[in-house]
């Protein structure tokens, strides 16, 4: 009684490809596929200091734009 068969996974695919649409559905395979390469890629990393688009700029960085409001005022 707890297992299910082969039929019922079968059908529920069909209730959720009818739901959300094959399309849909490839798209968010494609997500989840570059997500988990681009973590192992991470993860690979020889450095480990690979800076991310969310990581706050440098100290190179943080010169240029202090002069550059200096010579804006």
């Amino acid at each position: 009684m707890g297992s299910w068969s082969i039929w019922h996974w079968l059908v529920v695919l069909a209730i959720v490809a009818l739901v959300f649409g094959t399309k849909r559905l490839r798209n968010i395979g494609e997500d989840v596929g570059a997500a988990i390469k681009s973590f192992r890629k991470g993860m690979a990393d020889p450095d480990g200091q690979a800076q991310l688009k969310a990581d706050p700029p440098t100290q190179a960085a943080n010169s240029e734009n202090k002069s550059e409001r200096v010579d804006s005022k």
